[in-house]
């Protein structure tokens, strides 16, 4: 779905800085302006996890030109694959050993997150060290 993005320009150094109105408070950086589509779509990708939220609609792309709040950079549209936006969490019932669950629950209180948090960024670790390695064994 195609989303308007807002850019400031970087130079040789600083990166180009990327607003996504339609995400509140979603930004992205990339250094090359090819890399802006993947950096942006990991954004939003990382904006979205797990939030029990309705998938904005792309604004308008003239009211936001018109928009005072913008200035000093370009808009561009950009192709976010909202087919891989996580947006509704799934309750589950899992049972692990009580001294883990204290260990988790510690470990996520001293980096501010919830033992879901926690549990879901470690299983996406792991598949992700997982399908590196495959990756390693195939090339």
């Amino acid at each position: 779905m195609l989303y308007p993005v807002y850019v400031h320009q970087g130079d040789v150094e600083h990166a180009h800085g990327v607003t996504i109105p339609d995400f509140p408070g979603c930004f992205s950086a990339a250094d090359n302006w090819d890399e802006l589509p993947a950096m942006v779509q990991e954004s939003v990708e990382l904006y979205c996890e797990g939030e029990d939220m309705d998938l904005p609609k792309p604004s308008s792309l003239e009211q936001l030109i018109r928009n005072g709040k913008y200035h000093g950079g370009l808009w561009m549209m950009l192709d976010i694959d909202v087919s891989r936006l996580n947006l509704n969490p799934v309750r589950l019932n899992i049972s692990l050993p009580s001294k883990l669950v204290s260990r988790i629950d510690a470990y996520a209180s001293r980096h501010q997150m919830s033992r879901s948090d926690f549990l879901a960024l470690a299983a996406q670790k792991v598949m992700e060290q997982n399908e590196h390695k495959m990756l390693g064994i195939m090339n």
